[in-house]
């Protein structure tokens, strides 16, 4: 009976060792694809807010490394498009920190007049039903800051209509949009004040991984 004991212990201590095993390496062998998943989720969101007959570049690779509070406390990246070596615009990552649920990781193109291309989200953990009309694939609203400009860092256009802004905000989810408008505009700014800077620098993301 002992002699049981011990092989079936023996057997399950293997077992366990395996699963233990194998569980480990399901994140060394899937995570290729999903860098490739994400790589190919980002060239559609980029060819989605700022079209490709308006540059002649690989955005992707065009890419800078920004580590400046100004933006965010999280390293971002700005991904520019060039039409015959010359700038015509910028997507830039943003977090928005003050979400309902947390972050909401966007993506906020702008041209080189400081008019808005194209704004996108690209995650987030808000209210299925409400704060995730954040989403273009929910709700256009997102489509609402295309063409927008900030006048300056007072232009009180640039909030929800609760707070006598120009966006509108979601029936029983204003946070959200509200959040969303806040990032957007900072990230705006940033790129007025920042952007003979950031066209100058060469590109560093490929570097940095």
């Amino acid at each position: 009976m002992r002699k049981a004991i011990e092989k079936n212990a023996l057997m399950l201590a293997v077992f366990a060792v395996v699963c233990t095993t194998v569980v480990g390496l399901v994140p060394f062998f899937t995570k290729d694809r999903i860098a490739i998943q994400e790589q190919q989720h980002l060239l559609t969101t980029l060819s989605g807010i700022i079209a490709k007959d308006r540059h002649n570049n690989d955005i992707y690779l065009d890419c800078i490394i920004i580590n400046d509070v100004a933006l965010s406390n999280k390293i971002q990246k700005a991904y520019i498009a060039r039409l015959n070596d010359s700038p015509v615009a910028a997507a830039i990552t943003t977090t928005a920190p003050d979400g309902y649920n947390g972050n909401i990781e966007l993506l906020v193109a702008i041209n080189i007049d400081d008019s808005i291309s194209g704004v996108r989200t690209v995650k987030h953990q808000e209210t299925p039903g409400l704060g995730d009309k954040i989403e273009l694939r929910k709700h256009d609203w997102i489509l609402s800051f295309t063409n927008k400009v900030l006048m300056s860092e007072t232009d009180n256009r640039w909030a929800v209509a609760k707070d006598g802004g120009m966006f509108d905000q979601f029936t029983g989810a204003t946070i959200t949009p509200r959040a969303v408008v806040k990032a957007v505009k900072k990230t705006v700014s940033f790129f007025s004040i920042n952007k003979q800077q950031l066209f100058k620098q060469t590109p560093n993301c490929q570097e940095a991984l």
